[in-house]
């Protein structure tokens, strides 16, 4: 029997340092998203950022917080069962960090019968610190404790036409009634040797700025390639002039170079230009979440507004709208026939 497994990526139970520290120790142990020996991985997050950062993200944390929970984990809830109303099979929704694990996903559908599932990350994009981690983590679990089972993986989908579609359609939504000066892609950070080190051909990354525009087989695994690729696409669906759009990268570490350029300078650059109206958008994810809510909604206005900015309008992520359902519902019904995934 089949079934589906959708992950994303996770949240403390609840807004206190209580809370987010567990969960801060096991995103920042996963050595696919601080990339360091394991030594040095637990003294870098156990013995330094766990004794203070647990405290400032439950501030973060509080301040996005709703009533019935995370926003990302009602969110990801009310999408997972809108897909399980358009579908026959079963579905079933984990988290990579946190108490609701790909485990317990797993089994949920192994009690339903299911010995064949299609597991869905929840990123458009690949990066090893998202998708992938997902993907092998998933594995894992699969092996260890359901061996019967078999796994099937959707791609990423960053440039898939129906995806772009819904997505483009979504962001027209959000600037129906906002004359902006500028748009600006927002996508989640990743250190620069990640780039690296996710290239098969181990040459063709050189974050140059010309290599993501040259073809390569390197490109199914370049996160950077991917972000600036689903850029032109909407812009493209959209018809948005090429002098109103930028890229940039958000939620950066200190101490590594990461991708560039950096969200937060946009905000400074763009003000300062005169660009008085600005639009954000952050396709890196599909759920609102600390990063979007948070970083970019809040901290992200007063940056613009403090460096001269006037109107300032953060457009939601896909949510659990009807059009990404709908999508999602297809895509999985085509794996059920056996027809071809997204690529």
């Amino acid at each position: 029997m089949k079934g589906v497994l959708l992950v994303n990526l996770g949240s403390p139970d609840s807004p206190t340092p209580k809370d987010v520290k567990p969960y801060l120790d096991e995103f920042l142990m996963d050595e696919r998203v601080i990339d360091v020996p394991k030594w040095l991985r637990n003294v870098l997050v156990r013995g330094i950022i766990l004794q203070t950062r647990p405290k400032k993200s439950a501030k973060a944390y509080a301040k996005i917080w709703w009533d019935e929970g995370s926003p990302l984990i009602i969110i990801s809830e009310r999408f997972a069962e809108k897909v399980q109303q358009q579908i026959d099979m079963p579905v079933a929704l984990g988290m990579r960090y946190g108490t609701m694990s790909i485990q317990k996903a797993l089994k949920q559908l192994e009690e339903k019968g299911v010995d064949e599932v299609l597991l869905v990350p929840l990123y458009p994009h690949y990066a090893m610190s998202s998708y992938e981690t997902v993907v092998v983590k998933t594995m894992e679990v699969q092996q260890k404790h359901f061996p019967n089972m078999h796994l099937t993986t959707m791609p990423a989908f960053y440039s898939n036409p129906e995806y772009i579609k819904v997505l483009a359609e979504s962001i027209a939504e959000g600037l129906k009634d906002f004359e902006y000066d500028h748009v600006l892609f927002s996508y989640h950070g990743i250190p620069e040797r990640h780039i690296r080190k996710s290239d098969p051909t181990k040459f063709h990354c050189k974050i140059d700025g010309s290599c993501c525009k040259v073809n390569s087989v390197a490109h199914h695994t370049c996160y950077r390639h991917q972000c600036y690729d689903t850029t032109e696409l909407v812009k493209n669906y959209l018809n948005l002039p090429e002098e109103k759009v930028s890229t940039s990268f958000q939620s950066r570490l200190a101490g590594d170079p990461w991708l560039k350029p950096y969200t937060d300078f946009e905000f400074e650059r763009l003000a300062k230009e005169g660009k008085t109206r600005l639009a954000v958008i952050t396709p890196a994810f599909v759920s609102d979440c600390l990063e979007t809510l948070e970083e970019i909604a809040m901290e992200g206005k007063e940056e613009f507004e403090e460096a001269g900015g006037e109107h300032y309008k953060h457009i939601p992520c896909l949510n659990d709208s009807d059009a990404w359902v709908s999508l999602m519902a297809k895509w999985i019904t085509a794996w059920e026939a056996k027809a071809e995934l997204p690529v």
